[in-house]
């Protein structure tokens, strides 16, 4: 019993902490879950003893659940924090874009609820680091180019503002498109389809959403030290931009359903956030790691996990899942060197970003340091998928050559 995780849930109204007590009565064995029915009230129990995961109302009276979480993002850094609401203001959800990590609409059924719970619960797993853990909890937002951020306040600062043209730079920046595609499939803002393309994300959000979240809530964070010798941040960008289109062409090919051609879209997008946050939080660490991959010394992953306990793959990972991305995306990331150690073995999102990634880092010289990666040739038999594999070397190299003639 002593190793059950905590959970505490929030509500000014009783009922509905009841409620909720009788929806996870099945989980009592493996959570403890405790209650508070205001925010001095729920402050107090996690300091009296610390939680893994905190589930807050927003429309609270006295400390609503925005200042709430925004508390426990400062005092409790390890603490994933989701909010769980019914009718909502718009202010009020722009206000809870950063200390909330999800947000989950009421009513919500016993499934969304415990398997939201269990996801946020599950990622600990993946780093035993305190300081990893709080540094990634703490973020909201991923840095963005500066260059692409001053394109955008441009645009959104004139008076003629164009979605089309918001949608194109946005597009062009991974921060961005991981922040922008995290609100759209929330229930934040009442999107009810799945989006994976991140202008398709501008577009259902609307200008005066997108114009708020920029200029009013700084939803992005510029990146002020532009470099980290040996990451090149643009590079990073396009080499991610194709590895996504090469994970699309590979699941298309195999007839794959159009969820997990989505799926891999986002994932191969997004495959290398850790080397963002990495860049951006510990630049000066990140950089000695860099410096150590050399032809014929140790990978960028064993680099990493040298100097951090951890690579950019299992960090990446960590924040998508503290941010709500989907479980396939969530191991996609967590594997994309390594598919083998992911327990699943048949064709889906890994397989797609794993091959994807690896053929994308052959076809350029741009991918920076520790580029090269090799294709787990076994793991690929082993799914039954070996003799795929040319075809889907054609397939990427047409698509490829088809940029580069655009």
């Amino acid at each position: 019993m002593a190793d059950r995780r905590r959970l505490l849930f929030v509500d000014d109204e009783p009922r509905v902490l009841e409620g909720i007590r009788r929806m996870l009565h099945s989980m009592r064995e493996q959570w403890e879950i405790s209650f508070a029915e205001t925010g001095q009230e729920a402050l107090d129990a996690a300091a009296a003893e610390p939680c893994d995961v905190i589930v807050s109302d927003m429309r609270m009276p006295g400390m609503d659940g925005s200042a709430l979480l925004n508390e426990v993002r400062k005092q409790f850094p390890q603490t994933a924090r989701i909010a769980l609401s019914g009718q909502t203001k718009k202010e009020d959800i722009l206000r809870a874009v950063g200390p909330v990590h999800q947000f989950l609409s009421k009513p919500c059924d016993a499934e969304t609820l415990k398997s939201t719970i269990s996801q946020a619960l599950a990622l600990r797993d993946l780093l035993a680091d305190d300081r990893l853990r709080a540094l990634l909890s703490q973020m909201d937002s991923l840095p963005v180019l500066p260059a692409v951020y001053e394109e955008l306040l441009e645009e959104l600062e004139s008076p003629d503002a164009s979605v089309k043209v918001v949608e194109r730079i946005v597009s062009q920046d991974l921060g961005m498109s991981a922040k922008i595609l995290q609100l759209v499939n929330s229930a934040f803002f009442g999107v009810r389809q799945h989006v994976s393309s991140p202008g398709q994300a501008v577009a259902l959000l609307g200008l005066d959403t997108v114009k708020a979240l920029v200029l009013s809530i700084n939803v992005f964070s510029q990146f002020e030290d532009a470099r980290v010798k040996g990451l090149s941040l643009e590079a990073l960008w396009r080499h991610s931009m194709n590895a996504a289109g090469f994970a699309k062409t590979i699941t298309r090919a195999e007839s794959a359903e159009r969820k997990t051609a989505d799926h891999a879209f986002v994932a191969g997008l997004l495959h290398d956030v850790g080397k963002l946050v990495l860049a951006a939080k510990l630049p000066v660490e990140y950089a000695g790691a860099l410096s150590l991959v050399k032809k014929d010394g140790p990978t960028l992953c064993e680099a990493e996990r040298e100097r951090f306990g951890a690579t950019h793959a299992e960090l990446g990972a960590y924040l998508l899942g503290l941010w709500g991305f989907s479980d396939p995306i969530v191991e996609a990331l967590v594997f994309h060197h390594e598919p083998a150690k992911c327990s699943a073995r048949e064709f889906g999102t890994l397989t797609a970003v794993h091959v994807a990634n690896v053929l994308e880092h052959e076809a350029s010289t741009e991918g920076g340091v520790g580029a090269a990666s090799l294709l787990d040739q076994t793991y690929i038999a082993e799914l039954g998928m070996a003799e795929r594999l040319p075809e889907w070397q054609n397939l990427c190299r047409e698509m490829a050559d088809e940029e580069r003639n655009r």
